[in-house]
């Protein structure tokens, strides 16, 4: 256990920014499952709905440097091409 009170400080902090990054990656993760519920349905407004709310949370997620800028990049680019071919073939 940390002795100075500095280090039991960062402690509380690190337990703090934990549980912070466990939300939004979580809230991250559940919107990209209901896009690909959508095009699995092969519901197209709502896939492209659901594609406009988790190309923000995954945005969103980045910025806050959660998930690197790239990462967040490759997951949105990945879950537009589905949806647009999801539309595509519609």
């Amino acid at each position: 256990m940390a002795n100075h009170k500095s280090a039991l400080k960062r402690i509380r902090q690190n337990e703090k920014c934990r549980a912070r990054n466990r939300y939004w990656k979580s809230t991250m993760r559940t919107s990209i499952k209901l896009v690909r519920a959508a095009v699995e349905a092969g519901n197209v407004e709502q896939a492209q709905g659901a594609l406009r709310d988790a190309t923000s949370t995954i945005a969103r997620v980045a910025t806050k440097g959660v998930i690197h800028k790239r990462t967040a990049s490759r997951r949105i680019s990945r879950l537009t091409i589905l949806v647009n071919k999801l539309a595509a073939e519609a």
